[in-house]
């Protein structure tokens, strides 16, 4: 079995892009993105995602003042954890392998806090994308709605790419969520998500020429066609 070509070259390129072309993107694309992907999965159909789409004058003004405040050390009290406390392997080694070869890209030595601490703000304003997008959710669905979240922003992402565009999912802005609330009039009963830049890649860019690596299928994955003939449940004993 085959997978469509369409489909496997968009799950092949998306990619977090942080440098876009300034080009803007018609309103009527945004639309039909966000429509194909409400047809995500949910639970019950509950349909937890709620969308803020910034562009133009207040895509600029809400980034740079955010930006602004990024850059004074500021740290935000965002509403939920989203790495653990302390990282294990292979999930520290996987983490530190990243932010070395993105800054790597961009010439950033070790020590460079200053230039690593500017290149992080640079979230704020959505790398510079003529579209941004905050997503918030009702504060008091559980973890199932959170799952049908990430569904959602994925089909984003593999939409944008039907039309040529490329996103950047954005866990940083959940760090201002005060802040971002107050300047988007989110009402109090819901949180910030994450944010989202959405545009033309600019493939100038040295940010956007390293890929990141995957682990093998083999490496994460278990395949199971039978079970032994005495396997039970916990508890129970084989008849």
């Amino acid at each position: 079995m085959s997978l469509s070509p369409s489909v496997a070259e968009a799950l092949e390129t998306r990619s977090s892009i942080r440098a876009y072309l300034d080009e803007p993107v018609p309103l009527e694309t945004v639309t039909r993105i966000l429509e194909l992907a409400s047809r995500a999965p949910s639970g019950t159909n509950m349909q937890p995602w709620q969308v803020i789409v910034l562009t133009g004058e207040a895509l600029k003004t809400f980034g740079t003042k955010l930006e602004a405040l990024a850059l004074t050390g500021e740290q935000g009290t965002p509403t939920y954890r989203y790495y653990p406390k302390e990282f294990r392997e292979p999930y520290l080694g996987r983490r530190r392998k990243v932010g070395w070869d993105l800054y790597g890209a961009l010439g950033i030595q070790r020590g460079e806090t200053e230039k690593m601490a500017k290149q992080h703000a640079k979230n704020m304003t959505f790398f510079d994308a003529p579209v941004g997008m905050i997503f918030t959710i009702d504060a008091y669905l559980e973890i199932g709605s959170w799952l049908d979240y990430g569904m959602f922003l994925q089909n984003i992402m593999i939409a944008a790419r039907g039309f040529g565009l490329h996103t950047c999912p954005q866990a940083a802005f959940a760090t201002f969520h005060a802040e971002i609330r107050a300047m988007l009039a989110i009402p109090e009963e819901r949180q910030v998500v994450c944010g989202m830049a959405l545009g033309k890649a600019d493939m100038s860019a040295p940010e956007n020429l390293f890929r990141t690596e995957r682990a093998p299928v083999a490496e994460f994955t278990r395949f199971v066609s039978t079970l032994p003939v005495n396997s039970c449940l916990p508890g129970k004993t084989p008849a």
